[in-house]
């Protein structure tokens, strides 16, 4: 008897091994995926923040450095983040409001922010948003 445990195989075959690196070839692939497109997200919303960054900061300034009345301007940030700012008047319709008597003006600032290589994945931001301003202190 001890004569048949001696001839016994002990470890793994060959097609073990194959088997065995396979699956752990395959399992890491779809690690490497998963982490690689957490990284792609990671720096679409890190443009995606500067973006918002570049027009919340054209909208702060506007009404100090940027005049509060007819406007438009562009340009680039980056070299490359491009971005358009329209501010323009903003009447209350139907409101039963004279605008010539009104106390104070609304002006409508819009921000859009573009950002991409120039071809199918080029992306976009907007804001807008209402800023009032005393009647003594509009420009004309």
């Amino acid at each position: 008897m001890k004569a048949s445990k001696i001839n016994k195989q002990q470890g793994f075959s060959l097609l073990e091994i194959l088997i065995a690196f396979s699956i752990l070839a395959l399992s890491l692939g779809i690690l490497l995926k998963i982490f690689s497109g957490g990284v792609n997200t990671a720096m679409v919303a890190e443009d995606y923040t500067i973006a918002v960054q570049i027009a919340e900061s054209l909208i702060a300034k506007t009404g100090s450095e940027i005049p509060l009345k007819g406007h438009q301007s562009s340009g680039d940030e980056n070299e490359k983040y491009h971005w358009s700012l329209t501010v323009s008047p903003f009447f209350l319709s139907g409101e039963g409001i004279d605008p010539k008597n009104a106390a104070a003006q609304l002006y409508k600032i819009n921000v859009t922010v573009n950002w991409g290589d120039g071809e199918s994945d080029d992306r976009q931001i907007q804001l807008t948003t209402l800023k009032l301003v005393a009647k003594n202190n509009v420009p004309s």
